[in-house]
Order: C-alpha cells, then structure tokens, then sequence
C-alpha cells in the first residue's frame, strides 16, 4: 500500500543516522537536508549527541510521533523498530535501507515476514528492506549519488535494484534526462513494481504527473497487475520503457516439442510488454535513450533529415536508422537547391544535410529552418555537431536551443563532444533538453520505439470458439500427455481452424479406400513417435495405392507406431504456429515459418494470449521472413488475413484451457487462398 506518509511525510526519522556521511545512515541524513525537506527531520543514534546539525534521539522511545521511519540499522533490529514506531509513535511509512533479509538467509526471510505483518496489522506502507530508498520531489530518502534535477516534467523510474538504479540515473543525468521520482523497491516484500503503477494509473492526473515511466524489472511477480496498468497508462498518455533482467533463464530448458525448444520465460516477458505497448529495452543505456526521446514531441512519421558537419556520424545514423526501418530520404529539387546556395561550396544537401566542418551557426539554423519549413517529406531532424577542437560551440548550441523551442518536428541533438566541449554540452543540457551523444545507440532506441505496438484492447473476444465442447473434450481426457490425432482434430475444430482431411487407422485396405475418395497424391505419416521426420516417419507425394502399402508397411515396423496417418497433400507455403503455457502469464503464442525452418531459423514472434487481430498482424510483420509471405520472385503471397484470424483464433481457445501446456500447429499449408493445418500436436497436463 502506498499512503500519503510515504509520499508527503510531514515528520521523517532516520534510525540509524550518522555523521558519517561515507555510510548510508549519514549520506540519507545529508541527502534529506541538501534536498530541502521542508519537515520535521529527527535522528536516532545511540552514541551522539548530534547528527549533521541536527538533535539526536538515543532511543527511539523518546521519538515523538513520526509519520515516516527510514531504517539504516542491522537486519537482526529491524523488525523491533517497526514494532515500536508503528505501535506507539504512529509511523505509518517505512523505507528499509538495510539488507541481510530473505534475499540472503532464510532466518533474513523470517524477520522480513514479521515487519510485513507488523506493516499491514498497522495499515502502513513499506519500501524495501534492501534498497537504495525513494527519491521524490518531497523528500530525498535515498542513500546514493547521483541526485538528478527533479521537476514535474521529468520520468518516474521504479528499480527492482539499487545498485542498477544508481547506474542507470548515471547514465541519465549525462544525458540530461531529468527525473519526477526514483523508486527503488528492493526485496517489494509489500510493494513491488506493479504496486507502484497501480498507484500511478489509480492517481494519475493528466495535468500535473508525469508522462514517461521507466522500469528495471529483475522479477514479474504479477503479469496480468503490471500489464493491466501499464497498458492502461499508456492509454492516458503515457510512455513506458522497461528492461526486463534475467531474460536466459530458462532459455535451455529442455523441451520435447518446436514451441518448448524456442518458447521460453523471455517469450513470456516479450509478450507481455507487446501486449501492453511497453518499449522493450536491453541495456542501461537503451532505456536511457529511450527516455530522452520520450521526453521530446512523438514522432509521427519515419523520415528524418540529418543535419550533420562530419560526414561520417551522418552516414553511420543514415544506415542504423534504415536497418532499423525508419528513412532518411533524398532531399531534391529548388528548394534544395535554394538551401545549397546559402552553405558553403563542398557542401551536401541531399540528405543528410553535410554543412561541413566550417560551417556556421547560421547555416546550422537555416537547414534546420529548411527541414522545419520547406521539406514536407520530413518527419524529425537529428542535428550532429561537435567539435574539432577549435572553437567554442555555446553559439551553435544556442542557435540549436531556439530551433528546438520553435520547430514543431522533433529534433534529436547529437552532441557528441562531451570532453572537448563538456562546457557548451552542460550549458545545453542546464537549459532543459537531451543529448543524445552516440547516433547508432539513438537509432537503435527509436526502432525499438516505432516497432512497440500500442497496447491490445482489454475485452476478450470469443470469435465463435466452442467453448463447451472444447472443455468436453479436455474433461475425456484421461491421461496426460500428447493426445491422439483424431483428438487433436476436435480441440482445433472447436477454434474453426481448417484441417487438411485425413485418417489414422492400423488397416492398410481401409487408408486405401480413404486415399482413392480424396485422391492422389497422398502424404503417409507414422503416428506414435513425436518427432516423425527424425525417424523416417514421413512421405511425400506418394501416387498411388501400390505406393501406399509399401509405405504403410514400413511405418509400422518403426518403433513406437500405433498407426499410419494419411492426408491429402497440398501445396503452398509452410507456415508454424504454437503455443507454451508459461506459469502466471498465461498461453504464450508463437508464429512464424514452418518446416524444419521453425528450430532452424527461429525467426517467431510472440503474443500473449488472447490475442487481438491487430496484434497477430503486429506479429507477422515483424517476422524477418515477412517478405517470403507477402511473396517474392514473382510468387504470390499468402492469405495473410486467413493466417491472422487462425492465430487470434487459438489464443482465444487457449485462453479458456489451461491444460493445454505445448501445442504445435506445424505446418499450416499457406497459398493466396487458404491457410490449412498439415500437423498438429497438443500436450496436455490436467
């Protein structure tokens, strides 16, 4: 629970408080009293008198009340203190600084417990225990350095880490990037990441909150609590970044099916942040990047103008933001022309836009104000300007101050002379906006941000699945495990999913006669062992009845064959969908190129189920094999509407049978027509 004494404490004690302010219990003293608290500051040390100026308390029984305690003492203490404060001094926040808890011991776990159950007999709010502490506009509660500028206007970040929050405000703050709040939850015995954006999105105040979250998630304790108000965030306006840590954890896992051997915990985060629209982030200063852009007008378009005085920066971003998808387009005609006349002569304007190393402030204002004004097939400027060495660049940076002030397209500074120019950067930076010092790290970030979907709409969708009859099915079912073929056909049937015909039979006479009715050519599969092709189980294009007998007489002599399956044999594309229930996140689903390509390439995407449509397109077009399925070399693309509606379909009958734990739908045969599932199998654990 978060409470008003933990947000806006008018009486803060620090138990544990020091002159010392190498250690925690003096460096949180002085942050507090550098910080401006503007209340009632107290401190208890047993063995001084006075703590930084201020009076100290010898024992925390002599406290008058206090609303809010931060507690820098040894773990064994903690949960006496709490006891005492929230008994008898009314102290209803608590920020635990100290470690030594369950994230080490188990005897650490049992004192963490009994400070939880103190905190919530006496309905009051507990940061940590192990953490930095929280840093707001109200208070300083935090231990560490760096204090960035706090103001309305700038981020909230909530970290599962101290330690990692610390590094990524260091990388922040030379960025610029100026901050709201700093959430550090540590352990989140009581409140945890999704905790804080319940609050955020419960309390959320378009006119005065912030518009940009960032998170460092080490552990998801509650997928559907953080996508719910995530996405619900987003939906009033905000922006979220996240870093999920621990991505490889069960990366390894060893699986008996295609979607087990690629579906992992990390397809389970991917999902989730798709779902939500949450900008997925992989490194300190990616999410700082990404912050910095959010903080500046969204970008509406992809076509950026480079305004550059070094050639080759301007080339390096030319190529990131092109393998990223974004463009930078050719710039022609008299008003390029127009801009040409007016730089110096050597210099380029088809975009990027090369001023040259001698070119001026003025010539850096007038091809900005060309880009702003005149080329209409521009979306966003990115402006490189650093220096040789030479010259000073306060007058550059002012020049490029007033643009971003004026400029309805947004404008990406990218400064890249931190040490040469540190003085001019700073100025820069001191007058409010970002630097974005490396151009590749920049291109990076807005790739990641312009390929985020939006967040998927709440309502669940049943799309005519036959929800009764699928929990029949499931509910006949008496033994875990793959289910047979003819079962595998009712669970898709009752999603409406197209089936290629076929049989299953240990009778040779009667695959024959079934082969003869739905005509040649045929496909023979072995049924029994999982993996088919792995054992010589599969034939192709077999023509006629003689062909038949000789193939079912083989798979039957093949370890572990129950029978031989026939179908009829199409063509097109081979297309793969599946699916992994992840524990506390739900049905994962993947999507992407079949045959043997799905473990040989790996190139799936995926979705949280259930999905909506916008998301199965979302996911589709970001396969790097999407160009196969628009068709290529004057073959025609699939029926991409077909291969959605079979995705969106599934998520929603897997939404409503948790039993299913593997399925693998590999492969669907894909024309301009159809989309039709070949093979298909389903592992189910009731």
């Amino acid at each position: 629970m978060i409470n008003r004494e933990l947000l806006e404490p008018q009486s803060i004690v620090v138990i544990g408080g020091s002159n010392n302010v190498h250690k925690p219990g003096g460096a949180v003293v002085r942050n507090l009293q550098q910080g401006g608290y503007r209340g009632t500051l107290r401190v208890v040390n047993p063995k001084e008198d006075e703590v930084q100026g201020i009076k100290a308390f010898h024992d925390a029984a002599e406290l008058p009340p206090t609303e809010l305690a931060i507690l820098v003492v040894a773990a064994k203490f903690c949960p006496a203190y709490v006891e005492l404060l929230a008994k008898e001094k009314q102290t209803r926040a608590f920020i635990i600084l100290s470690a030594g808890f369950g994230e080490e011991t188990h005897e650490g776990a049992v004192l963490e417990q009994q400070i939880l159950d103190t905190c919530q007999q006496y309905g009051a709010a507990l940061i940590g225990p192990n953490c930095i502490g929280l840093l707001t506009r109200w208070h300083h509660s935090v231990f560490t350095k760096p204090i960035p500028n706090l103001n309305p206007g700038g981020v909230d970040f909530v970290s599962g880490s101290g330690a990692t929050a610390v590094f990524i405000l260091e990388s922040a703050v030379i960025k610029g990037l100026q901050f709201n709040s700093v959430w550090s939850i540590g352990n989140g015995k009581q409140i945890g990441i999704e905790d804080v954006l319940q609050y955020m999105d419960e309390h959320f105040n378009p006119e005065t909150d912030s518009k940009v979250k960032l998170l460092y998630v080490e552990n998801i304790a509650d997928p559907d609590k953080l996508l719910f108000h995530a996405s619900s965030l987003i939906r009033k306006g905000c922006r979220i970044a996240a870093i999920k840590a621990g991505a490889s954890e069960s990366g390894s896992r060893a699986a008996s099916s295609h979607t087990g051997a690629i579906a992992s915990s990390d397809s389970a985060v991917e999902a989730l942040f798709r779902k939500a629209g949450i900008v997925r982030c992989f490194s300190r200063e990616e999410l700082t990047t990404v912050g910095c852009i959010f903080t500046l007008p969204e970008l509406r378009g992809r076509n950026f103008a480079i305004v550059t005085h070094a050639g080759g920066p301007g080339v390096m971003l030319t190529d990131a933001l092109s393998k990223g998808g974004l463009s930078v387009p050719k710039i022609e005609g008299p008003e390029a022309d127009e801009l040409k006349s007016k730089l110096f002569p050597g210099s380029a304007v088809a975009n990027p836009i090369d001023i040259l190393a001698t070119g001026t402030p003025e010539q850096l204002g007038i091809a900005i104000d060309y880009c702003e004004h005149k080329f209409e097939n521009i979306d966003a400027i990115a402006v490189i300007y650093g220096t040789p060495g030479l010259t000073q660049l306060y007058e550059a940076y002012e020049v490029l101050h007033q643009k971003i002030l004026e400029c309805k397209k947004p404008i990406f500074p990218i400064l890249p002379s931190l040490h040469t120019a540190g003085p001019e950067v700073a100025e820069f930076l001191q007058k409010g906006h970002v630097n974005f010092s490396d151009e590749v790290t920049l291109a990076t970030a807005l790739s990641q941000i312009m390929h985020t979907p939006k967040p998927a709409p709440p309502e669940v969708q049943l799309y005519g699945i036959d929800i009764p009859r699928l929990h029949k099915i499931i509910y006949s079912i008496e033994q875990n495990g793959y289910v047979p073929p003819q079962t595998v056909r009712d669970i898709l049937s009752c999603a409406g999913i197209p089936l290629v015909p076929e049989m299953v039979s240990t009778s040779k006479d009667e695959l024959t006669r079934f082969a003869d009715q739905v005509g040649y050519p045929v496909v023979a599969k072995v049924v029994g062992p999982v993996h088919k092709s792995d054992v010589g189980g599969v034939t192709l294009n077999i023509r006629s009845a003689e062909h038949l007998a000789l193939e079912f007489d083989r798979m039957m002599n093949i370890k572990d064959a129950t029978g031989v399956m026939v179908q009829k044999m199409l063509k097109g594309t081979e297309l793969f969908i599946g699916a992994k229930y992840e524990q506390r996140f739900g049905h994962v689903i993947l999507c992407g190129l079949g045959g043997i390509f799905v473990e040989v390439l790996k190139d799936v995407s995926s979705g949280l189920a259930p999905l909506s449509y916008n998301e199965a397109y979302s996911m589709i077009h970001t396969l790097r094999g999407y160009k196969i399925l628009q068709g290529t070399r004057g073959q025609v693309g699939i029926n991409e509407n077909k291969y959605a509606e079979i995705i969106v379909r599934l998520s929603t009958l897997l939404r409503f049978a948790t039993e299913i734990k593997e399925m693998d739908i590999n492969p669907l045969l894909a024309d301009q027509n159809d989309v039709v599932a070949v093979d298909a199998r389903i592992l189910i654990e009731k």
